[in-house]
């Protein structure tokens, strides 16, 4: 399992960089895991639109989900448009981006398959179990399975016992760390920080840890002190263009 980083900012792309957006490759299988402002130019870099075998969106929240709109136009305003793209997303995430172009614009596009956080599923070559954290709307993390190899992924959560669950004894937790050590009272039970992230990759046996929706501003490597501060494994931060092999 091959994973590209196209971007892991928090709640908008600083210069040259995107929100959420990870490349998931197993065996030729492209799954494109979340899909925020500025991740589609990204995308483009290592390939095509109409190479996306399957899009995961965690949540509804823009910074995860907008580039959906020009992956979908891509495919469908061409001549030779490629079959409809398996597109997974809990219920009604994707309403609002869906609804941007005119009604039908888009429809040939994607094959829209809704599940309730909590199910699992198969995509492509990999299992897929996903789970509810807590989030301002219905988040759903999702643990990615095939060859052996587990990636876990937070997408947007205050800290819970389930991201440990989730999390136990995946060869990469790719954790939510908005800050560095403590979360604003307005958030507190909605994000984390890079300190909890640690605590919780600790807590769940995670062979490596990578930080991602870090706010932009926050330095990196302060990030990836408070995260070692709990945590004793590899950390880094979600950047454009970082690769992480799982073998």
């Amino acid at each position: 399992m091959r994973i590209t980083v196209l971007g892991g900012c928090g709640a908008w792309p600083e210069a040259g960089q995107a929100c959420s957006g990870y490349l998931v490759e197993h065996d030729g299988f492209r799954l494109l895991v979340d899909l925020g402002y500025a991740v589609f130019p990204r995308l483009l870099e290592h390939l095509t639109a109409d190479q996306v075998d399957a899009v995961f969106v965690s949540h509804g929240h823009p910074d995860h989900c907008a580039d959906l709109n020009p992956l979908l136009r891509a495919r469908t305003l061409r001549d030779d448009p490629p079959p409809p793209l398996p597109v997974y997303a809990p219920p009604g995430a994707l309403d609002a981006v869906l609804a941007l172009d005119r009604p039908g614009m888009l429809d040939a596009a994607y094959a829209l398959r809704e599940f309730t956080p909590g199910d699992d599923l198969d995509i492509g070559p990999f299992h897929a179990h996903t789970r509810l954290l807590p989030h301002w709307v219905p988040n759903a993390g999702v643990r990615l399975s095939v060859g052996g190899r587990v990636l876990a992924y937070t997408g947007d959560s205050g800290p819970s016992p389930d991201v440990v669950d989730l999390a136990r004894a995946a060869d990469l937790l790719v954790a939510e760390a908005s800050y560095l050590h403590d979360v604003p009272e307005d958030s507190v039970g909605f994000q984390s920080s890079a300190r909890e992230a640690g605590r919780q990759a600790a807590a769940a046996g995670a062979g490596r840890l990578l930080l991602t929706h870090v706010l932009p501003g926050t330095a990196h490597a302060a990030a990836r002190a408070a995260a070692r501060a709990e945590y004793d494994g590899e950390v880094g931060v979600a950047a454009a263009n970082v690769v992480v092999d799982l073998g």
